[in-house]
């Protein structure tokens, strides 16, 4: 198999990188600066235990590498990237006949749970991959990645439902290159499962670390707002005692020489200024969901608001205190 990891960030960085550090056949697809300095100097993979130097292959669009029977396409960037990129690869000819839409896996490594539905309107063979992944890309050409001993917990499994070959075949890969790789039949409802996690990333992007009394309160109060409207829909989700069994001790957080860790995905997309967060798919899957179904989610719908409003204005992460994103909530919930 060959990898494609289409968005070369965070996420798609680590995977592409300890892919190809194990042995795997990998390419990368990247855009402006991180393009150039991929494509210049390689990967700089940082990690607990090392600093790696990679020459992966690298593109910046899908007309500059020839598809092949086999190819892999992982999908690795914010959901609200999706469609424009789904769009562009679907229809890429692969060697010998057909398109990647109608021969290709497509695997989502993304938060958020809309991701594989774009995915299978355009794809046929979609999965989707619940990501446990701590890493930071706030520079050109370099990612580190701060889990150890295992940098992450990739679940897999075809979308809608079921396992199959292609998922057995990269998870084996996977757990050759530094993750743990469980193949499940039921992937979206782990990624279910993290979507009530990743509730808390906009309130890290607004005010900074989730500490103290006040920010872990607004922080079960988004959650439980989550739990609220899962529960009405009848969407079912990993419980936390099933989370903790899985990752252990598996994926501890290590510091990474040269490297301050800030934040997760939304709070590194407001330091890196990058005009766009992902709070649509994260508390705004929340607000919908409780629009759907007649449950209030004034918690998710200040954050997803504000988080777009930090975005746009290309405002520092971490620039409103706590106190007053809390009078805003509760003026929104009175």
């Amino acid at each position: 198999m060959r990898y494609i990891i289409i968005g070369a960030g965070a996420v798609g960085g680590t995977i592409g990188g300890q892919l190809f550090a194990a042995g795997h056949e990998v390419v990368l697809v990247a855009r402006g600066p991180h393009y150039e300095a991929l494509r210049k100097g390689g990967l700089q993979l940082a990690t607990p235990h090392d600093l790696l130097t990679l020459p992966i292959p690298v593109v910046d669009r899908p007309e500059a590498l020839e598809l092949q029977p086999g190819d892999v396409l992982i999908l690795a960037v914010k959901t609200q990237h999706s469609v424009a990129l789904l769009d562009a690869w679907a229809g890429r000819p692969v060697a010998g006949g057909g398109t990647a839409a109608e021969l290709l896996p497509v695997v989502c490594a993304q938060n958020a749970v809309e991701n594989e539905r774009l995915a299978l309107r355009r794809f046929r063979h979609v999965y989707g991959m619940c990501v446990w992944l701590p890493a930071t890309h706030l520079e050109p050409g370099r990612v580190a990645a701060s889990g150890s001993p295992l940098s992450g917990i990739l679940h897999i499994g075809r979308y809608p439902s079921g396992t199959g070959e292609t998922a057995e075949k990269i998870s084996a890969d996977l757990e050759k290159s530094a993750f743990l790789a469980p193949v499940l039949p039921d992937v979206m409802r782990w990624k279910y499962a993290k979507l009530l996690s990743n509730l808390g990333n906009a309130l890290e992007a607004i005010c900074g670390p989730i500490t103290g009394d006040e920010a872990l309160d607004l922080h079960r109060r988004a959650m439980a707002e989550g739990g609220a409207v899962l529960a009405a829909a009848g969407i079912d989700h990993a419980s936390a005692a099933e989370q903790a069994e899985m990752r252990g001790d598996r994926v501890q957080l290590k510091p990474v020489e040269g490297e301050r860790r800030g934040g997760g995905s939304s709070w590194q997309s407001l330091a890196r200024g990058s005009g766009s967060i992902e709070s649509d798919y994260l508390n705004g899957e929340i607000t919908l969901l409780g629009r759907t179904h007649g449950i209030a989610t004034p918690v998710n719908e200040v954050l997803q608001r504000l988080a777009n409003q930090f975005a746009r204005e290309q405002r520092e992460p971490g620039s409103m205190t706590v106190s007053d994103l809390t009078a805003l909530i509760d003026i929104r919930d009175a």
